[in-house]
């Protein structure tokens, strides 16, 4: 296996699908000669031309629909937004068309359309610029939404992402581009949909997502060696659709659940979690799931207020803790 950075595996894709298939192009905003705000497109535009790999006007709603108009037809664009934050802006295209023509057409006209969007908080960049939309866009019927939390998923379900036939978000963090991570040197595909046991344990299992999973194994390690609590920590990486059978197999073996995320509370993937558990494994557990979670608020600008807005590892440990009385 060579060692990527997270952005090394997302450009490994972009690559590999462009070389394979000619119908497949990229677009957004400084993707091309510039080579992406995060480097993900870097070599692209050299390498395939202006006419695949498209640096557009700062225009979201326009693209977009560019883009979902050519998967309606037949071409697989892969669009990108520089913000998630942006990504408001192209909402009519992504909802009322991407996600809707199908069954809109009696499943007459597929839409192979690939949104990518970093998101999350990063360091400083402020309320318009800290985004957590992951519940919006899985309150959009006919989307499939997937978080990478790893190299080698940003290389896997991007390339999974490409070859469906159904529109797909996925959901990057800003702060994990330069993550590294073994990724195999053979082709491969992550599923579109399912969770991942990325640490087994028999105590509590503990559900997060995207860079919340780095933080729930930080977790997991240190509430193994002081505390000898034994956590098993899963991504759930396919937001939409949730994996109802992997979440609940996972609490009938520990009977204890906590769902960690970097979002705000309300209507949050931690909520259709907790729903999930209580209505497959209600009378399988031993305490009621705690949800830990960003507070209520748009993320300050201060560094400090920044940090304290969002959980971390600490918090993880002291949900569990609590919950187990220690």
């Amino acid at each position: 296996m060579a060692e990527l950075m997270y952005w090394q595996g997302i450009l490994r894709a972009h690559d590999e699908e462009m070389a394979r298939d000619p119908l497949v192009f990229a677009m957004g905003e400084d993707i091309g000669v510039a080579g992406g705000t995060y480097k993900a497109t870097s070599g692209l535009f050299a390498k395939y031309g202006e006419q695949r790999v498209i640096d557009t006007p700062i225009s979201e709603n326009s693209y977009t629909g560019i883009g979902v108009g050519a998967a309606m037809v037949g071409a697989r664009p892969i669009v990108e937004i520089m913000s998630v934050n942006f990504a408001w802006l192209a909402m009519d295209q992504l909802m009322n068309n991407a996600a809707k023509i199908h069954y809109m057409s009696g499943g007459r006209i597929r839409c192979p359309f690939v949104m990518r969007v970093p998101g999350g908080t990063a360091h400083q960049l402020g309320a318009q610029h800290s985004a957590r939309m992951e519940k919006v866009f899985m309150g959009i019927s006919g989307l499939r939404v997937v978080t990478p939390a790893t190299p080698r998923d940003a290389y896997g379900l991007l390339k999974s992402a490409v070859r469906s036939d159904d529109p797909v978000v996925i959901i990057e963090h800003e702060s994990m581009y330069n993550l590294k991570g073994e990724v195999p040197d053979e082709e491969f595909f992550t599923p579109l949909e399912g969770v991942e046991i990325m640490r087994p344990g028999k105590d509590v299992s503990i559900f997060a997502y995207n860079i919340s999973v780095h933080w729930a194994l930080d977790a997991a390690k240190k509430l193994a060696s002081e505390y000898g609590i034994d956590a098993e920590v899963i991504d759930l990486r396919a937001l939409k659709p949730l994996d109802r059978a992997g979440i609940a197999a996972s609490v009938r073996k520990t009977h204890h659940a906590i769902i960690v995320e970097e979002d705000e509370a309300p209507v949050g993937v931690g909520s259709e979690v907790m729903a999930i558990i209580n209505e497959e494994c209600f009378f399988d557990l031993d305490a009621a799931p705690v949800r830990v979670h960003a507070l209520d608020i748009p993320i300050p600008y201060n560094h400090r207020l920044e940090k304290a807005a969002i959980p971390n590892a600490g918090d993880v440990i002291a949900a569990v803790r609590k919950m187990f009385g220690r």
